[in-house]
């Protein structure tokens, strides 16, 4: 999926993505809030026109009525022509009413339209008796008001019946906004979550392949999915982990050349001290034989020295070669404590295994190896009467096997690299000989082979190694 683009550009459109579309979201909902302001004050408007032309009705009524009786009772023409101006007036403000309440009954408008007409009749007939006309007048006028107060009432209900169309389309409009923002918040969030569970695949592979070649296993090829940019930086730790499996190649063939031809001279020197300690080529003095003890230990610890680079050397070429067989762990922690029975019984030690857990494939020699060395390690640093303690448990899939020592444990300012080769911390049993800093990282070896780990734990007394295996490889 997009294998051309690099992350920088992926990232960059998936923030543009989103970015529009909360921007449209955006401009859509300034949308809806504008024509609901516009259909706002549009409805506005028109109750404000209706009611004024339904209060300018009524006024312009009560002027008619007015005027006519003065007419009647003066019978000056001006109070007629009065009449007439407001009755003009009336009927321009009821001709607005009448567009304005599409639903109100016809016959009303009718009504007053019909009364009004029989109004100007009778001020416009000659004058005859009094009472007649004032009788005839008042028919006439008599219902105007009424007739007033209904399309007020009619205005009323049409401005409320306006009013909550309004909150209507309000709400659903509301409703409307509320889903689109709620489903671009949702999309929004599922692109964020989507390019990130998309990314982070090759970052994740990216970061166990730097693990792996800080663990020294080159092994396996890296390759690396996704943006081109990352997949030629997969490239290039793949072109990195050729050439440091080279030269841990070079190094290991380094060290068995190196290792095996300084053997030769030095067992040349091993048999030439042995020939002055034996005395063979005359008496010495008391002098020449403690030069001569002095070489012999040197020689010794030299060759020493030697073997271990070569076991450790061996140690790395094994470890990537496994010889799976279906091992019963507690047994082979019983047979690694045997082996070592009598260093145990010579120093007064005891060595307890708890647990029994299931049998997995392990390469039985190599994790008896790593055991063996642990249990040295402990016994070498434990004090006399003291206990080792194995424990043997499963917890998520994994073997556990806790190693506990009673000695005085790993110095702080060690811990972080004990388990480096060739590494002597600070704190060494009392009159023993250092030791060469091997152990523990041939352990770390065959464990790391085995797809496990060693870990060192915090412990109130003592030292806590813990060797963790899967159970599904």
């Amino acid at each position: 999926m997009f294998p051309k683009l690099s992350f920088r550009h992926l990232l960059l459109g998936v923030f543009l993505l989103v970015a529009v579309l909360l921007s449209a979201t955006s401009v859509h909902a300034l949308l809806i809030l504008d024509r609901l302001a516009a259909h706002s004050r549009e409805a506005g408007q028109h109750a404000v026109a209706l009611t004024e032309n339904a209060q300018r009705l009524a006024e312009r009524s009560v002027a008619m009525e007015r005027s006519a009786r003065q007419y009647l009772v003066l019978d000056d023409p001006a109070f007629r022509q009065r009449y007439a101006e407001a009755w003009r007036d009336a009927q321009t403000a009821l001709a607005a009413v009448s567009a304005g309440l599409p639903g109100a009954p016809p016959h009303t408008f009718a009504d007053w339209a019909q009364r009004s007409d029989a109004a100007w009749t009778v001020l416009q007939t000659p004058r005859a008796r009094r009472a007649s006309r004032v009788q005839a007048l008042n028919q006439a006028l008599s219902g105007l008001p009424a007739i007033s107060q209904r399309l007020e009432d009619e205005v009323k209900r049409e401005v409320e019946r306006r009013n909550q169309l309004l909150l209507d389309e309000l709400d659903q409009r509301r409703g409307v906004l509320t889903g689109q923002v709620a489903a671009a918040i949702a999309l929004a969030a599922l692109l964020a979550v989507g390019f990130g569970a998309w990314v982070s695949r090759p970052l994740k592979q990216i970061e166990q392949a730097i693990h792996r070649l800080g663990e020294n296993r080159y092994g396996d090829a890296i390759a690396v999915e996704g943006p081109n940019d990352l997949r030629r930086l997969g490239q290039q730790l793949n072109w990195l982990r050729q050439r440091l499996s080279d030269l841990e190649a070079d190094k290991s063939r380094f060290l068995r050349h190196i290792s095996h031809e300084l053997k030769t001279p030095l067992a040349a020197l091993v048999e030439g001290v042995a020939l002055l300690e034996d005395q063979v080529l005359g008496a010495l003095t008391p002098q020449q034989r403690e030069i001569a003890a002095i070489l012999r230990h040197n020689t010794a610890s030299l060759q020493n020295q030697i073997e271990d680079l070569l076991r450790y050397n061996a140690a790395n070429f094994e470890a990537q070669h496994l010889l799976r067989t279906p091992c019963d762990p507690a047994a082979l922690v019983h047979e690694v404590v045997a082996n070592q029975q009598l260093q145990m019984q010579a120093r007064g030690l005891q060595a307890l295994v708890e647990g029994a857990p299931r049998t997995l494939p392990l390469d039985r020699d190599k994790i008896a190896a790593a055991l063996g060395n642990l249990l040295s390690n402990a016994l070498r640093f434990s004090p006399p009467g003291g206990v080792v303690r194995f424990a043997l448990d499963e917890h998520q899939d994994m073997l556990r096997i806790d190693c506990i020592d009673q000695g005085p444990g790993v110095a702080p300012e060690d811990a972080e690299r004990v388990f480096e080769p060739f590494y002597q911390g600070e704190r060494q049993p009392p009159g023993a000989r250092r030791g060469n800093g091997i152990g523990l990282s041939i352990v770390r070896e065959y464990v790391q082979a085995h797809g496990g780990a060693l870990q060192l734990l915090p412990s109130q007394a003592g030292a806590h190694f813990r060797i963790e295996l899967p159970y599904d490889h």
